[in-house]
């Protein structure tokens, strides 16, 4: 049990049958009357963001969100399957669990699944990723003021905004939790 007094950034609790995650904590003591704690909390099963404030001395049950690493496999439709490398279990999810964080990942790459009591809700990309430019326009010197880009589709399908020096075969580094470019690799 945590007492809300004792809430950070970044802590999951079991609250009505939900588990929410801290996203924003204030300890608020005014002059009159008693002290309080206002929260922004996160439905890290379906997303959704709330305001709430409690009495300090409120407890909650801890929530134990595990992060397991697991290899992406293949596609199968709106199915996804990964497997554990460590015991070689396969498991398959959909499209409505993994959502748009696919855009960025290519067969074999390693991504975490998040789960809650066995019960897998999410998939998180690597926070950077490598990959090859496939299509693009060429680039022309001298027609821009400043950094101008360009749209390039990677191999995984997704499209990124590139300055016009990178051209078709180029690896680029992306930052998965943004679509931007970093870097060429």
């Amino acid at each position: 049990m945590i007492s809300a007094s004792d809430f950070r950034n970044g802590i999951t609790i079991e609250k009505d049958g939900t588990v929410l995650e801290i996203i924003e904590f204030q300890h608020v003591k005014p002059g009159k009357g008693a002290a309080f704690v206002r929260t922004k909390l996160k439905d890290v099963i379906n997303g959704g963001v709330t305001e709430t404030t409690f009495r300090p001395t409120e407890k909650f049950p801890q929530a134990r969100i595990d992060r397991k690493e697991y290899q992406y496999l293949y596609a199968d439709g709106d199915l996804y399957a990964y497997m554990d490398t460590e015991t070689y279990d396969q498991i398959s999810l959909g499209k409505d669990v993994v959502g748009d964080n696919m855009k960025f990942v290519k067969e074999n790459d390693m991504v975490k699944l998040v789960s809650y009591n066995g019960n897998v809700f999410s998939m998180e990309p690597p926070m950077f990723v490598e990959l090859e430019i496939t299509e693009t326009e060429p680039g022309f010197k001298g027609n821009t003021a400043t950094g101008a880009t360009k749209p390039a589709t990677v191999e995984t399908g997704a499209t990124v905004s590139v300055p016009l020096f990178c051209n078709i075969g180029d690896v680029i580094k992306i930052d998965t939790r943004t679509g931007e470019y970093l870097s060429r690799a």
